[in-house]
């Protein structure tokens, strides 16, 4: 006989160990080496000689480096990632205490020049390789900057990106056009890692970018105005929207890569070093930086409220009483970090009021979804004095349904498939933000189970309709935000019986027999990095807590009784909550498929206990 308590106990008990005295959990946002690089080429190029950080920063660069030299972005990365190595080449060289003799340096060296030089790193890489004059600028804007200026029925403008491509964009325009070059006594010559020495204008790719440039353009000349007049206007109205969307901490949207492009965007606009703004932007992302095995980590931003409301609702799926001093302190952190301000996301959503929640704990205007569901998924048990936070929250929740029937992350209906033809790679991550299945199943387990919303109301029919039309011919679901497949299916399953869809429905009985197919022989399962990019389920070949725990999830909310698989499955679980290995390390979460995965220090901890709570409540009663 299975008995779930041992394991929830030891859970319960780390958890409330790791609780910070504000109610949160600061648990890192880990993702992998690509802001510690930044952050030492940054102090450089501003020569600001923060000699402790830059040089544990380093140590961490190193201790990640693989055996051939090379910097994965995952375990599993095959050859290692060229983007990474160049970066971790880069500011462990502008560090200043390495030189390119290092056997470690030639051999990620080697790999670089094999792999096609430095012209084949990311978008983001070559502005910041460009900044810090290591490459040279495009000879014109990949994307002109008039683009602000245009109206928002244009089928192209500022307001159709996603936010998160505002975020970076706006500040990358500024530097594409005024091709800002900071270079320092101390700045390496990564010459000799080019391969054509030529050095082609190579931003612009195919002939359907340079059609797609031509008719933005055509959009601009229709601007009522002078060219230098609107010019100086665009570049008026850019720099205005980075100062009007810094956080209290000096951040531009509590990002790392925005808030880095916009101090340099600044630079690149007369502003001196020593400005407040850019002295607060810096000390922002500085105030960012985490320990992790005693070597210091820039996370890209915190994960303070969404750590936070998922394990305030875990622990009450548990049985820890609201009335605990570590649930009630939780509550007390989230409720503080409610929404009242207008974000963006009203340009596409203007009749409702502000009440969603942020990711980090110093966001204020840009809400999402998925922590507006876990937020309120946390305070659902609190007493009726907080009604008005619970009302305010699913008034905003429900607006922000796409036309299509699903929810997306930040925005609403910002899904326009033109920016396929952007010089953007990446660009369906960078900038849209189309209805997605995790966050679309996690609204309506969230509407089915925490509210009384009826299960024929319009949005619960429409996002049904919508997750129905979306599964996979294997029966899974892609999840945008999570490592992939099994959590789009764990978020769409769970979604769909909290609903009212059917155990023996046809779509949900596929499922079942994928999740079977995919099982490990020692009863977990794992999936690979390689999923997203790939866009088709690819095994890990090893168990992970987390995705054994999704897995389960999954199986427990649509099995009447605890099936092989799930008794495996739980027994995995039990036997290895405290193993610490490089599954333990793996990223569970991506922002962007094949360039930027995280690792969520919390979720280990979170989802075994989210599983076994469902177990213990359906079978161990």
């Amino acid at each position: 006989m299975i008995n779930t308590s041992k394991g929830i106990d030891w859970l319960v008990e780390m958890i409330r160990r790791d609780q910070s005295p504000d109610g949160s959990w600061k648990y890192p946002f880990e993702t992998g080496i690509s802001t510690d690089a930044y952050m030492i080429i940054l102090l450089r190029t501003l020569e600001i000689n923060d000699e402790e950080l830059i040089k544990g920063l380093a140590e961490r660069i190193f201790s990640k480096q693989a055996k051939k030299g090379t910097w994965k972005l995952f375990y599993d990365e095959r050859d290692g990632n060229l983007t990474a190595t160049v970066e971790s080449y880069y500011a462990l060289l502008y560090s200043g205490y390495y030189d390119k003799n290092d056997k470690r340096l030639q051999a990620a060296k080697k790999f670089i020049i094999s792999k096609g030089g430095i012209e084949e790193v990311s978008m983001f890489t070559r502005v910041m390789l460009a900044i810090t004059g290591q490459l040279k600028w495009p000879s014109f804007s990949p994307l002109p900057i008039e683009i602000i200026l245009l109206p928002l029925y244009f089928p192209i403008n500022f307001y159709s990106f996603s936010v998160y491509g505002r975020a970076n964009l706006t500040p990358m325009m500024i530097l594409t056009d005024k091709k800002i070059t900071l270079k320092t006594n101390r700045s390496p010559d990564l010459s000799d890692l080019r391969v054509d020495r030529d050095e082609p204008d190579s931003w612009i790719r195919s002939e359907e970018m340079r059609s797609l440039i031509s008719y933005i353009e055509e959009g601009v000349k229709n601007l009522i105005g002078f060219p230098q007049h609107l010019h100086k206007l665009a570049i008026q109205r850019a720099k205005k929207y980075m100062l009007d969307h810094i956080e209290e901490d000096g951040t531009f949207y509590s990002y790392y890569s925005s808030t880095f492009l916009m101090i340099f965007a600044l630079i690149a606009l007369g502003y001196k070093k020593s400005d407040p703004v850019i002295t607060a932007a810096i000390e922002g992302i500085r105030s960012m930086k985490c320990e992790i095995n005693g070597l210091p980590h820039m996370q890209y931003t915190t994960a303070n409220v969404w750590n936070t409301s998922l394990i305030g609702y875990a622990l009450q799926e548990a049985g820890i009483s609201p009335g605990d001093v570590m649930v009630k302190k939780a509550n007390q952190y989230l409720l503080k970090r409610q929404h009242d301000k207008f974000g963006d996301w009203v340009i596409h959503n203007p009749t409702s009021l502000p009440g969603g929640w942020g990711f980090s704990n110093v966001n204020t205007i840009n809400p999402d979804v998925d922590d507006t569901t876990a937020s309120l998924r946390s305070i659902s048990r609190m007493d009726a004095s907080h009604d008005d936070a619970w009302n305010r929250g699913i008034n905003w929740l429900l607006s922000m349904q796409n036309d299509d029937g699903g929810w997306a992350a930040f925005e609403k209906n910002t899904d326009t498939k033109l920016f396929e033809f952007l010089p953007i790679e990446k660009a369906e991550f960078i900038i849209t933000d189309p209805s997605c299945a995790d966050i679309t199943g996690r609204t309506l387990e969230f509407f089915g189970n925490y509210t009384n919303l009826s299960r024929d109301h319009q949005s619960i029919k429409k996002g049904v309709k919508w997750l129905l039309n979306h599964q996979e011919w294997d029966g899974s679901w892609y999840g945008r935000w999570g490592i992939c497949y099994i959590y789009g299916t764990w978020g769409a399953v769970t979604g769909l019986a909290a609903v009212g869809v059917p155990v023996k429905d046809a779509s949900i009985q596929k499922t079942v027999e994928w999740l079977r197919r995919i099982q490990n022989t020692d009863g977990g399962w794992g999936e690979s990095c390689y999923s997203d990019s790939k866009q088709s389920y690819k095994p890990l070949g090893s168990s992970t807590l987390t995705h054994t725990a999704w897995a389960l999830d999954t199986l427990i909310s649509v099995s009447d009784k605890p099936t092989p698989e799930i008794r495996k499955g739980i027994s995995y679980l039990l036997k290895n909550l405290q193993k610490e290995d490089w599954t333990t390390a793996y990223p569970k979460g991506q922002g962007m498929a094949g360039a930027f995965y995280i690792h969520y220090h919390s979720y280990r901890y979170i989802f075994p206990l989210l599983a076994f709570a469902h177990y213990r409540k359906k079978f161990e009663k």
